[in-house]
């Protein structure tokens, strides 16, 4: 119950909250305009690992993580831009077979990262200047985590840009709040879910580079965060990016003030258990979303 101990964790819980946006980012912004579960998501964040692996090879030095973090999220944004061309917008009328279908799409990408890179996984090496530590009072804040929160902060910011100032963001929000009415006024609907899908698998991949600094990535590296995915965007409000992005943290810290007193697998009971708690007093999760695509 050291108090320095006690900040420390609630820094762990904010930087593994921010791993938490990234990765439910997409999953927030595919279902709040098309009500597709994309259950190959998680795969998408363990091949942005993988990315930043083969990227770190080809360009070491300083700049192999700002290199991978651009290489994953063109990686990633083309894979959701194929995924939703030929799987999704083919099935986004059958929500349950678009559910089983991108299940079955996970399960070949994993295999395939076997194949690959084997089952036990490979290590990124971190460059020089994300070693160490910064030291606030008694507290050791480490370079890599804060790099990590960074890179979520700078994440939210430019999609809050890009939705709220651009041309793109302006079709978003339209076809998000009535799609009919949208598609009625000259709106390419399909354009817009191509987008969207592929700039949330984009983040994904970045979510899966930040994640490979802090330990091994596996074939199975995405399945851990995917299910705490999908929490933070039920707790945070069906749809929302802001709630979503609040979820993650408060998330994120109860998961990392429970391992205080529990071990780590019981400590994901206690996040289920919160976020149980939490939806029976305010089922609309967060922040309430209000739209025709999900009020339908």
């Amino acid at each position: 119950m050291d108090p320095t101990f006690l900040l420390g964790q609630v820094f762990n819980g904010l930087s593994v909250g921010s791993i938490y946006i990234l990765a439910a980012l997409g999953l927030a912004l595919s279902f709040g305009l098309m009500r597709v579960i994309n259950m190959a998501h998680g795969e998408i964040v363990m091949l942005g690992g993988y990315i930043a692996f083969l990227t770190i090879k080809l360009v070491p030095g300083p700049l192999g993580i700002p290199a991978a973090i651009v290489a994953a999220l063109i990686g990633g944004g083309l894979l959701g831009a194929l995924l939703e061309t030929t799987l999704v917008s083919r099935l986004a009328d059958r929500p349950l077979d678009t559910l089983l279908a991108t299940w079955g799409v996970s399960l070949i990408v994993q295999q395939a990262a076997r194949d690959l890179f084997g089952a036990t996984g490979v290590s990124v090496t971190a460059p020089a200047w994300l070693d160490g530590a910064i030291n606030v009072g008694p507290l050791s804040l480490p370079l890599a985590r804060l790099f990590i929160l960074l890179v979520a902060a700078l994440a939210l910011g430019g999609l809050a840009v890009l939705l709220k100032t651009s041309r793109i963001g302006l079709l978003v929000r339209a076809a998000n709040q009535d799609r009919a009415t949208a598609s009625a006024m000259g709106v390419s609907v399909r354009q817009v879910d191509m987008f969207v899908f592929a700039l949330g698998s984009g983040v994904a991949g970045v979510a899966g580079v930040v994640l490979a600094l802090l330990g091994p990535v596996t074939p199975t590296a995405g399945q851990s965060y995917i299910v705490t995915a999908f929490l933070v965007v039920i707790l945070g409000g069906l749809g929302s990016i802001v709630g979503s992005a609040i979820a993650a943290l408060m998330i994120g810290i109860v998961s990392a003030m429970a391992q205080v007193f529990v071990d780590a697998s019981f400590a994901q009971v206690v996040t289920l258990v919160f976020v149980i708690i939490f939806l029976q007093f305010r089922p609309q999760g967060v922040i309430a979303v209000r739209s025709r695509a999900l009020d339908d």
